[in-house]
């Protein structure tokens, strides 16, 4: 233990001849451990927002939307068949084992009023169960109730960006607003989701009222474009989605061999595709990064060549006097290691004040994982380690003799 602090001691005094050479040899790797460690946090931020994000859209979420359909051999896209009803959605609630709630739904593009305002937004008709499906919380009001359901009231919950442009600083709760020429009564105001990470819209541009309220009163439907679908647990998931494949292909007798008149998205399926886009995103980001450190790397490697050669007769003194070539080799190998050592240190304390200083001057998300610090320490001793071998190696196998009466 005392040879090597006093290798690493000597190290230091042979590193500290030098300051500027020193100083520009380690900022290659100051500058690779720090962009590293600051593109990891970057990757990682994108990619815990897209799960914060898809999270926000619902606990153990499926959806459950109408399917497409054929006229004269043209496929008229998503949404167009009139196949789901409320009927399904209870039946899914009932009959599926690995379903815990559901709130069919349906919608339609409207225009807002109150008093001298108006808003163009979507309305959307659903049940009370609809909320907890999407772990969506009151701001302040109360969710309409089942009852309501049952007798189409005229009753409303907005989201944040309408109630932004409908009221500005006044109070909605117990405002009357105008949606087809109808009036509703606003009963709640949500907790703003921001933007929907599967749709990429607005979740709080948005108006929920009854879903028989907007079949009578609105559109007159009979039929729901969606159901949502919240399974028991994340792991049921899979399960919940295949027991409501069944459960509806059979409801609407269709037969082996035919298309499903409807279609089920799970949003477990969302956040794989997601969390594995993020994790190759970060991947890409490193590897770019660690190009810099690999040229720091090479410049250790030249500053320890052109070392051993100013320091030949040292090393041959040395070796005169009974330092073994096991000795000679250490003491290089560590020097190239301290050197990287230090310029990882100090690239570390850089790649974490950019990571942290990022949200707040370009608005990217960040997240420091403990992970990339330790696999940042380790890059550098391994650089260190890796170019400071070779001329170690060749410091340690000079000829003493030759290396004395070198000039």
């Amino acid at each position: 233990m005392k040879e090597i602090v006093a290798i690493v001691r000597m190290a230091l005094r042979a590193l500290a001849r030098n300051k500027l050479r020193s100083g520009l040899t380690m900022l290659g790797i100051i500058i690779g451990v720090g962009a590293v460690i600051a593109m990891v946090a970057l990757g990682q931020g994108a990619r815990d927002k897209v799960q914060q994000q898809i999270a926000a859209m619902g606990s153990n979420m499926l959806f459950v939307g109408a399917g497409t359909m054929n006229r004269g051999g043209v496929h008229m896209g998503m949404f167009n068949t009139q196949s789901l009803s409320l009927e399904d959605a209870h039946a899914i609630a009932r009959e599926c084992p690995s379903v815990a709630m559901t709130a069919g739904a349906s919608g339609a593009g409207v225009q807002a009023v109150f008093g001298n305002d108006n808003w163009g937004t979507r309305v959307t008709g659903t049940e009370p169960q609809y909320f907890d499906i999407r772990d969506w919380a009151m701001r302040e009001g109360t969710v309409f109730s089942e009852e309501d359901v049952l007798t189409a009231a005229n009753v409303a919950v907005i989201g944040e960006t309408v109630r932004k442009n409908l009221f500005g600083a006044t109070d909605p709760l117990g405002q009357t607003i105008r949606i087809s020429n109808l009036p509703f009564k606003v009963v709640g105001v949500l907790v703003p989701k921001g933007q929907s990470a599967a749709m990429g819209d607005d979740q709080d541009d948005a108006i929920f009222i009854p879903v028989t309220t907007l079949q009578k009163k609105i559109n007159g439907q009979t039929w729901i474009r969606f159901i949502s679908v919240s399974a028991k647990s994340k792991d049921q998931t899979f399960a919940a989605q295949q027991q409501i494949e069944a459960l509806l292909r059979d409801r609407h007798k269709i037969r082996p061999g035919q298309d499903n008149d409807f279609f089920v998205r799970n949003l477990a399926d969302l956040a794989a595709a997601a969390d594995e886009a993020g994790r190759i995103m970060t991947l890409l980001l490193s590897l770019v990064a660690s190009v810099s450190l690999l040229v720091g790397g090479i410049g250790i490697m030249n500053i320890m060549l052109v070392s051993v050669t100013e320091r030949t007769r040292e090393i041959g003194l040395r070796l005169a006097i009974g330092a073994t070539e096991e000795d000679v080799q250490w003491q290089f190998l560590i020097e190239a290691v301290t050197l990287s050592m230090i310029g990882g240190t100090a690239g570390i304390l850089i790649g974490v004040s950019v990571s942290l200083a990022m949200p707040y001057i370009l608005r990217w998300d960040t997240t420091i994982s403990m992970a990339s610090l330790i696999i940042a320490v380790a890059f550098s001793a391994g650089v260190g380690v890796f170019f400071g071998f070779y001329p170690a190696r060749k410091a340690a196998r000079l000829n003493p003799i030759e290396a004395l009466r070198y000039e």
